[in-house]
């Protein structure tokens, strides 16, 4: 899990050797978006770096035991890189109301701190295609930034990233929706306290009264998640624990049929004994197949293996490819409805029938058949 200067050195760094880097900041609202919005939440999947942008999913992270550091806000990050780094980039805007990233842009250049801005443009309510015109992003390359800042509302702001990242040649995309405003001084932002205590969004309310039925709808959802997949959640692993031999024993076979290739996994699988399995997708990463994970003799699965599916999932997606998660036992089933990830299983495929020969991955991963 990163902090904000981790954050920060991977925009810098990204910048340096102008390497893509698609940050996505989730909060709440994300939350709540990627229950619903299926290319939303791949959106946020697709992502080079996911960053915490919201205390109540600092506090659920916490109580279910989720390593995550703190948060780390898009605007903080932004801010960081705006007055406390050595490397100055150059940033250009994309979105906001008319007027704002003129604003916005003139202000960072007048202080002369770490970011300059080298182009904005206000493409107002239009449609996705609308302004994703060849001119706006012939505009947004030819300015050579190193940073390219949407603010279109989340939705929108995702959606248009996704349909315009392979055009893009500015190596950092982020959709920052505040960041705009915040630098234009159109908004305030919250003091530190009222941000360290996670009500920033009481603060945004004042600041801005339209944006009190958002808040109310979402923590209207909040609180139906808590009650169905959090608080049981948490419940469910006080009672469930892994036995020490279950993750000492797990191990992965892996085979080919045809198109696809099958990972058969055993055991309990948690933070502790990832790394065999990070190197067997490492080493399909760029495989142009089908993958099925076959968890049928699996007996528990933590966050961090959802969270590793999850990459191999958008790996696929990227590729072209599917993603089959196959033959669940209940209790490892009940976990992933837990981690509001049903969507990942295929309860058409089953382990019967299959013709399977043995694939050898090892000149790239060292492993076919292993015990983490």
């Amino acid at each position: 899990m990163v902090d904000i200067a981790d954050a920060v050195h991977q925009v810098q760094s990204a910048a340096l050797h102008r390497t893509p880097c698609f940050i996505t900041t989730p909060n709440l609202n994300f939350l709540i978006a990627c229950r619903t919005d299926t290319q939303f939440r791949n959106s946020v999947i697709n992502s080079d770096l996911s960053l915490v942008d919201g205390m109540p999913l600092v506090w659920m992270a916490r109580l279910l035991g989720i390593p995550v550091r703190g948060r780390v806000a898009g605007s903080d990050m932004f801010e960081q890189l705006r007055t406390g780094s050595p490397n100055r980039l150059s940033v250009y805007l994309f979105g906001g109301i008319d007027g704002v990233a003129e604003k916005a842009c003139r202000r960072l250049n007048e202080e002369k701190l770490g970011i300059e801005c080298v182009g904005f443009e206000s493409p107002g309510f239009s449609s996705i295609q609308e302004i994703s015109s060849e001119k706006s992003i012939g505009k947004i390359n030819a300015s050579g930034a190193d940073f390219l800042v949407v603010s279109l509302g989340a939705r929108k702001g995702q959606a248009w990233i996704e349909n315009n990242r392979a055009r893009i040649t500015v190596p950092v995309i982020s959709h920052l929706g505040a960041v705009i405003n915040f630098v234009a001084g159109k908004v305030d932002r919250a003091p530190v306290m009222i941000r360290r205590f996670g009500l920033e969004w009481l603060w945004r309310i004042k600041e801005e009264p339209g944006l009190w039925l958002r808040y109310a709808s979402d923590g209207y959802k909040l609180v139906g998640l808590l009650f169905t997949r959090v608080f049981p959640y948490a419940w469910f692993m006080f009672w469930h624990k892994p036995r020490v031999q279950e993750v000492n024993s797990a191990a992965i076979e892996i085979f080919c049929d045809g198109d696809k290739i099958l990972i058969q996994l055993h055991g309990a699988w948690v933070q502790e004994n990832l790394m065999p399995l990070r190197k067997i997708f490492s080493s399909i990463e760029h495989r142009g197949k089908d993958v099925r994970v076959e968890l049928k003799h699996v007996t528990y699965v933590d966050s961090a293996f959802i969270g590793l599916i999850l990459l191999l999932y958008g790996d696929r997606k990227r590729l072209g490819n599917e993603l089959s998660v196959c033959n669940l036992n209940k209790k490892v089933r009940q976990i992933f409805r837990y981690m509001c990830v049903e969507y990942l299983i295929d309860i058409h495929c089953n382990s019967d029938g299959n013709s399977e020969v043995k694939c050898n991955l090892s000149t790239q991963s060292g492993i076919e058949t292993t015990h983490s």
